[in-house]
């Protein structure tokens, strides 16, 4: 697509963001889907030859031809598709179908009057070859594109983690000032979250299942051909030769709840960045990340000094749309009227727009990493001005001590009210304990009190 016509799409996805799209082209366009098309309409027509029953028989170099039309499939193939779908190609009008345009295309690559023409889509119902056709698809774009988008902004979390480990910052719970921690631990938590969430993914692709039924899901027009073959068994080798678990028991479709898993898992790993958006956005605002600025870049048309933390923002934007389109689209697919309808169809069209929005979130938050660095000076500040978060350490120390009015005595100097360090040492200086825990007590810092943050970091798979 040109510049100019990405001005002129419908979709952003298409116009202003192809460049971020583009990565999910080979798996998300009405081209994609027509050459996974191709993949299964000749693979089904290889294994048909292989079959004893059938007389049809494949040369090897018959085979590599064949092959070629969908390993070699290109933009001049996807026109001739197009063409025989909506203008008629060649000797064939117009089909209005285009799974039909596929079986002519087919045909076209064959000598006229071969003997595997008849076979091609032999006994299969349109739907035997999409419901495959968009899981092949769906499978590579996710361990192609989406997973590798992913595992990026992991990675990128994982550096920050080990990096920043032992970076002190305050720690708020409620909004409110409480126990410090690391930054580099609160982005190890981030990261271990997206590893979870990264392999119920996987798990989930894995567990993609095809059928090949046909039109009612009972091997009916394959039974009645050949009663003998047991086409149920034919069918699970079928559909796992191409990678995919074999779903039995369908009716026309495919019931898709194996498509509805990975679209929640999707969500799941979308509401982590989403939640690391939020906490990253706000740690700019607290000037707590300092971002850099790149040059020439216009922040806002009328206040010359801002750097506005637009990636994060764009992820959070692009990743709510991803969320919303996913659930309706796992809701969706698992319906069906009776035996078949057709409006999942159109449907299934948009799961790669949903795709595109994760790609889009994935990318973004990645850059937005990729410019923010803690700001120690701020962190170090407010760590300094916020002493009353030692109050945890000074009344679990004297409980230890066997002071049951530990909590009562420190809510009362802190509660509400702002305190200096030396009010603590007030309270340490009047307290009857011994003089090592006195000592132990005045040695506490806001900064020093980390517990274990830096050592939690190293929890992370490498």
């Amino acid at each position: 697509m040109t510049t100019v016509d990405s001005l002129y799409a419908v979709s952003p996805l298409d116009g202003r963001y192809a460049g971020r799209t583009e990565p999910l082209r080979p798996y998300a366009s009405e081209a994609g889907l027509m050459q996974a098309r191709v993949r299964v309409e000749v693979e089904y027509l290889l294994a048909l030859a292989d079959l004893e029953a059938t007389p049809l028989s494949i040369d090897e170099e018959t085979r590599a031809t064949l092959r070629a039309a969908y390993e070699e499939f290109d933009a001049e193939d996807a026109a001739v598709v197009k063409a025989i779908e909506t203008t008629g190609h060649g000797p064939f009008e117009a089909t209005n179908h285009d799974v039909k345009a596929v079986e002519y295309f087919l045909r076209l690559q064959l000598p006229d009057e071969h003997d595997a023409v008849p076979w091609i889509h032999f006994g299969l119902t349109s739907e035997d070859v999409n419901n495959l056709a968009h899981r092949l698809n769906v499978r590579d774009a996710v361990r192609e594109v989406l997973l590798p988008a992913l595992e990026d902004v992991r990675k990128a979390l994982a550096d920050q983690a080990r990096e920043y480990r032992d970076r002190p910052m305050l720690a708020r719970t409620h909004g409110q000032p409480a126990t410090p921690t690391t930054f580099g631990k609160e982005m190890a938590v981030y990261a271990s979250r997206l590893d979870t969430a990264i392999d119920r993914i996987s798990d989930a692709t894995d567990r993609l299942r095809g059928k090949l039924g046909g039109a009612s899901g009972t091997y009916a027009a394959h039974h009645a051909a050949y009663p003998d073959v047991d086409w149920p068994v034919f069918a699970r080798a079928f559909v796992t030769d191409l990678g995919l678990d074999f779903e039995p028991l369908t009716t026309q479709v495919n019931p898709c709840d194996d498509l509805a898993a990975l679209f929640d898992a999707f969500r799941g790993a979308n509401q982590i960045v989403l939640d690391l958006d939020l906490d990253d956005w706000l740690y700019v605002s607290d000037r707590y990340l300092g971002q850099e600025a790149a040059a020439g870049e216009t922040g806002s048309s009328t206040m010359p000094h801002k750097v506005n933390p637009i990636d994060f923002e764009n992820s959070e934007g692009n990743l709510s749309k991803a969320n919303s389109d996913l659930q309706f689209l796992g809701e969706y697919v698992t319906t069906s009227r009776l035996q078949r309808d057709l409006s999942d169809s159109t449907v299934k069209r948009n799961i790669g727009a949903a795709f595109a929005h994760c790609l889009i979130g994935y990318t973004k938050v990645e850059d937005g990493l990729a410019k923010v660095t803690p700001t120690e000076q701020v962190m170090d500040d407010e760590l300094a001005a916020t002493p009353e978060v030692i109050g945890e350490a000074v009344q679990t120390i004297l409980r230890r001590e066997g002071r049951d009015d530990a909590y009562e005595q420190v809510k009362a100097l802190t509660r509400g009210k702002r305190v200096t360090i030396d009010d603590f040492r007030d309270l340490f200086a009047d307290l009857d304990v011994d003089e090592g825990v006195r000592e132990e007590l005045l040695a506490l810092t806001p900064a020093g009190y980390t517990g274990v943050a830096a050592e939690l970091v190293d929890e992370l798979d490498e």
